[in-house]
Order: structure tokens, then sequence, then C-alpha cells
């Protein structure tokens, strides 16, 4: 039978910080709160910091001083190396200043979103990156209320909650398909998701249909399959589906790097080679388009710049709310670059 009768540790407290650096509780504040104290008695204080392992609690702090030491930022899925690939750049930026980096995932639901926003602004957070324009009224009633800074990602939109730093997902896969059609492809497909809750795939749906529409080239050759987010696995069953419903096809541009990589590989595996059979692009460069065989056409769309961008906006929105003074609103347009490689 044990003995042990170990008491379970609790954290020390400020109070415990003044007995060991010998002052008042009042001194160990000021210090926390870097207010002028003597030389000496910093010294003390942080080295009694160090040996006892305090770490204050920020949340008195944040609510005397009306902000607090971190960014918060929302992405639809930690699956996506181009979402990872921006909250990098935005990481980089916060961390480059001091601050810290808050992340949650929406899993694509406007309504998770609101809940993360909500939950997270009790906190009072320097500033919100959101990913895409399309939330719910809630999200932006809640934004507007708390008079936080928003930049708004992956979308250049003209009507933004208060900033935005993107492209126009559209105009991307319309520029794709005109690739395509340059090179002389005349059938061309388009492989996406089934979910209108991916507003960026929905936005370069869009943008095929209005290319394959001012090209005159026929009917659109849709197919539309699986919920977000789009993988390889939904890529390869979905090229499997649109061949054959229309055999004939030439080209297929795919919503994403990811799918386009299934339909690739679905191809090798029925026989077809890509691109003497048919010809493969996908969107968003990610790293798998680089290494496959062949490697794959893709639209180019800068992620890390993107989230850099979005992060020195907040963080100038942010210095801007503290001192009273007008924050700049700002639509910055990053722009997209279509990569011809071998796929097609």
């Amino acid at each position: 039978m044990s003995n042990d009768t170990t008491q379970p540790i609790t954290p020390p407290r400020m109070a415990d910080v003044a007995e060991l650096a010998g002052v008042s509780k009042m001194t160990v504040s000021r210090v926390l709160a870097g207010k002028s104290v003597s030389q000496k008695t910093l010294q003390r204080v942080l080295e009694a910091i160090d040996s006892l392992g305090y770490v204050p609690d920020a949340s008195a702090g944040t609510l005397s001083s009306g902000h607090s030491e971190f960014i918060v930022a929302l992405v639809p899925s930690l699956m996506s190396s181009n979402f990872a690939d921006t909250i990098r750049g935005l990481n980089d930026v916060v961390r480059e200043n001091g601050l810290c980096l808050l992340l949650g995932d929406t899993g694509y639901q406007p309504d998770q979103e609101a809940l993360l926003v909500r939950t997270l602004l009790r906190h009072r957070p320097e500033g919100v990156m959101l990913t895409g324009s399309s939330h719910l009224e809630i999200t932006r009633k809640l934004l507007r209320q708390a008079e936080v800074p928003v930049v708004e990602t992956w979308d250049a939109s003209s009507d933004p909650i208060e900033q935005s730093v993107g492209f126009c997902n559209a105009e991307a896969a319309a520029a794709m398909v005109r690739h395509l059609h340059a090179r002389g492809y005349q059938r061309i497909g388009f492989i996406g998701g089934a979910s209108a809750l991916d507003v960026r795939g929905q936005q370069r749906r869009t943008g095929y249909l209005q290319a394959v529409s001012s090209l005159a080239l026929g009917a659109p050759r849709l197919m539309e399959y699986g919920e977000s987010p789009i993988t390889m696995s939904h890529g390869g069953e979905s090229i499997g589906r649109l061949l054959d419903k229309w055999p004939d096809t030439d080209a297929v541009m795919c919503v994403s790097d990811l799918s386009a990589f299934g339909a690739i590989m679905q191809c090798h595996r029925r026989g077809l080679k890509v691109p003497d059979d048919i010809a493969i692009a996908g969107f968003g460069d990610f790293e798998v388009s680089r290494f496959c065989t062949p490697t794959i056409t893709t639209v180019a769309v800068a992620p890390y710049a993107m989230g850099r961008r979005a992060g020195e906006m907040l963080l100038v929105s942010a210095k801007n709310r503290r001192e009273g003074v007008p924050r700049p609103k700002q639509v910055c347009v990053t722009g997209y670059q279509v990569l011809q490689r071998e796929s097609t």
C-alpha cells in the first residue's frame, strides 16, 4: 500500500515574490508593469521571479491597460500548407515585435469562427487576422463593437470589416483557364469541392465558368465532390467521375494543388499520360506541385508575404488605436502568377 502523501504543487504568487525579494507587493507590481524602481530593487525582484518560476497573470494587466500581448489568427484548416505559410509570415512579424500569436481553426464553419471570435475577444487582443471576407453578421458585429484592428486575408475584399490583403480568386482561376486555352486545350473541366462553405473554392469555380463562357468553350464540365478541406483523395475520385462523364476532356483545372496531385495519380492508374492524354492544373503552388511527376502547372499566390503584410497592417492599426489616432483603411492587393510546369 502506498504511503505517498505528496501535496499538490501550487504556483508561486506575487506575495511569494515580494517576500523573497524583501519588498512590498506594490513594488513587485511596479516592476511587472515596467514602472520606475531603483536598479537594486529591480534586480532583487527579477532574481526572485526567476528563482520561484513566477508567471504573472496577464489578465489583470490586460484589463488595466486595455490591450494584451497577442494577435489572434483564424484559418479554415491547419491541413493546408498555404494557410500554414500565411500563419508563418504573420507570426514572424508578430514575434519580431515582441508579441505572441493565438491560432484558431474554424474548420470552414462560420458559426465556429463566430464562437472563436467571441471567446478570444474577451482577452482583448491587439488585432485579429481572419481568412476570407465571408463571415456571419454576428462575427462582423462583435469585431466592430470591440473596435479591435482586423485584417481579412486571401481575398482583396472591396468591403472589408476594416482592412484586407489578398487577391481575387475568381480572376486567378479565369487566368488559368485562359492559359490552358492559349496552349491549345478546348475541352476544359473543373474539379472542386461540393461544399458552399469553401468560399474561395466557390470563387475559383466562378472564375472558371466566366472564362469558359467568354472563350466560347461550350458547356462547363464541373465535377464537385467532397467536403472541405479538399484532399488528394478527393482529386483522385473526382477525375475518375469527370472522365466517366466527359471522356474527351483534354484539360482539367483543380481547385487546389492537392486535388491536382490526386487527379494525376489517378490518371497514372488509368494508364493515362499527363499531359499527353490529358493536362492537369492546380491552384496554390503547394510544395507537392514542385516535386510531383510531372510537376504541376499552378497559380502562385504568395501566402507567406500575405501573412507578413497582414501582420504589418495589424501592428500599425494597433499602435494608432493606443495613441488615439485614426486607423488606416486599406485594401492591399497581392496579386497572383500562373506558373507553367510539366503537367500542361
